[in-house]
């Protein structure tokens, strides 16, 4: 295991300066790194040419020396130059954040989707930084396609143009999986089901709510989503019906988690996956409710939703893990819920208050589908809930709460009640 030397700058006295920090941490450690040891500076503004002081840079080299540190990590995004500048004073490999979380998420990704974003988000981040990147990335026996076998002028050239054939072959395909990712969300979007996109910090419970969502409804192992205890365990959109009984059905999403200082890149190339955040009719935030930093890990969470334009849609905040630091569960307040996803505790309450955003979208009332329009019951079961079922001389009687959009378009066969008989409402 390589062992690392962490560096941090706290600009003007930041108060998620202690948070960021332990995410560089556990950053290092799911890159297989071990960390020996932390060096923190206090600026009002970075230094441009080396990110930190002269004189912190000299300590930094002493330090990596004296703890035996194979790198160096900084804790925030270095520009080439910095790079560059750093590598030549310090003597050793030096990473950032964004390289540590491109690493992880490369090797995460288990869907070719998922391959192809992180690929073209790292590309991305490489070609500017060779020169001072290339001894960082030589230590995993060429990284990302790099040979390790010198350096150079030409070598380095070598290597840009590899790169640069790379990425644009890699954009070229990621296209065309766009174009499908974006029919398969059309087509979920026509069959008129509730979309809830889950949505949160990494490593807050979103893939555990989901599969405790698809244990007590769908009951299909098949169904279950990968769930552990670790930074992005998901990074591949998930999308599971769940159609409890006596309950409105709906399209549940598991999106990739969120991070403070998530690299812009990457947030950009999982666009299209985050797409389905932006679309949801309700959007449920999982929070780590037990984290001490859990106020500063929803506010970045909120601050991405805004980046991605979905900021406006109707928002339940699930604070998770509750049973670690609240006896009664589950609680309500308001649009909020505190419960436990591990324990299966509060997943009805959680239902109600769905069913109450999604409320204004239903329409439940009483149907007379004719027998030669039998399509309709399945699509309103799908689609809604139906109540209950009665089969008449010219139809099958029902009651259902459907979309309002399938109301609309087939009112024609509502029931009223005239006179004490039931009639078909005429209007098309």
């Amino acid at each position: 295991m390589e062992k690392a030397l962490l560096v941090g700058v706290n600009l003007n006295n930041g108060e998620d300066f202690e948070l960021s920090m332990k995410e560089l941490e556990s950053l290092a450690e799911a890159c297989n790194i071990e960390c020996v040891g932390q060096i923190t500076q206090n600026l009002e503004i970075v230094n441009k040419p080396l990110y930190i002081g002269p004189g912190k840079v000299e300590e930094v080299a002493e330090k990596a020396e004296e703890t035996g540190a194979d790198l160096v990590v900084f804790d925030n995004a270095l520009s080439p130059t910095q790079l560059r500048n750093l590598q030549e004073k310090i003597g050793k490999p030096i990473l950032d954040r964004t390289t540590l979380i491109l690493e992880i998420f490369s090797t995460r990704a288990r869907t070719r989707e998922a391959s192809l974003q992180v690929e073209v988000a790292k590309l991305q981040y490489m070609l500017p930084r060779l020169v001072g990147l290339h001894d960082a990335l030589s230590r995993q026996g060429g990284g990302s396609g790099l040979s390790n076998k010198g350096s150079g002028e030409d070598k380095l050239e070598l290597d840009r143009r590899k790169l640069e054939h790379r990425l644009n072959e890699f954009k070229s395909e990621h296209v065309i999986v766009d174009k499908e990712r974006e029919t398969q969300r059309k087509k979920r979007s026509s069959c008129g089901i509730p979309r809830i996109a889950l949505v949160g910090y990494t490593n807050a419970g979103k893939s555990t709510l989901m599969n405790a969502m698809v244990d007590a409804y769908v009951q299909d192992d098949t169904k279950r989503v990968l769930e552990k205890d670790m930074l992005f365990a998901t990074l591949d959109t998930t999308v599971r019906k769940i159609a409890p009984p006596d309950r409105n059905a709906f399209l549940l999403s598991d999106t990739v988690g969120f991070i403070s200082k998530l690299p812009h890149n990457l947030v950009k190339a999982f666009r299209s996956t985050l797409e389905e955040a932006r679309e949801a009719d309700v959007i449920l935030h999982v929070v780590d409710c037990s984290d001490f930093y859990y106020k500063e890990q929803m506010q970045v969470t909120e601050e991405t939703l805004k980046e991605l334009g979905a900021e406006t849609i109707p928002r339940i905040n699930v604070f998770n893990k509750a049973d670690k630091c609240m006896e009664k569960l589950p609680l309500i307040q308001n649009d909020q819920i505190y419960l436990s996803a591990k324990q299966a505790i509060g997943l009805p309450e959680l239902l109600d208050l769905i069913e109450e955003k999604l409320a204004g979208g239903y329409k439940e009332t009483d149907f007379l589908i004719p027998y030669d329009k039998g399509f309709l019951l399945s699509l309103f079961k799908d689609s809604g809930t139906i109540f209950s079922m009665d089969y008449k001389e010219n139809g099958t009687q029902i009651h259902a709460k459907v979309p309002v959009k399938d109301y609309e378009k087939y009112k024609q066969f509502e029931l009223h009640e005239e006179k004490g008989k039931a009639i078909i409402n005429e209007e098309v």
